[in-house]
């Protein structure tokens, strides 16, 4: 099956942040209803992750890890990044991990976030992808 959607995870090595939300998302994209998901992770120590980071121009270098969803466009095969909705619209799951122009989150490190992004945000965040 042709996957219409691809999660970019920007993360980095010893990083305990980045290694639970890949295993949270391997989780959830185990799972059927997400079969039109996959992730890509991208190391932003390398110089691939580093210009795949750049590239995404909305990810503050400061709130790694994020992820941030793009949609395949079927008539050229290249993927690119799903617009929110509505940018200014306050969000009670994502709170302020939320992305501000494209579906995606970052790590909210203020101490109302945690600085962790949890399973709710991410099914979120792939729902909204899908609208």
């Amino acid at each position: 099956m042709a996957k219409s959607y691809k999660i970019k995870v920007f993360g980095k090595p010893g990083c305990a942040k980045c290694k639970t939300l890949n295993q949270r998302l391997d989780k959830l994209l185990e799972e059927t209803e997400w079969a039109d998901f996959e992730k890509e992770y991208c190391d932003v120590e390398t110089v691939d992750g580093l210009v795949a980071f750049a590239s995404a121009e909305c990810i503050n270098p400061q709130r790694i890890p994020a992820m941030l969803i793009t949609r395949k466009d079927e008539k050229t095969g290249n993927y690119t990044p799903v617009p929110t909705r509505e940018p200014k619209q306050t969000d009670e799951v994502c709170g302020k991990s939320k992305l501000y122009q494209y579906v995606g989150l970052q790590t909210d490190y203020t101490p109302s976030g945690k600085g962790l992004i949890s399973p709710k945000m991410i099914t979120a965040v792939l729902e909204e992808a899908r609208a």
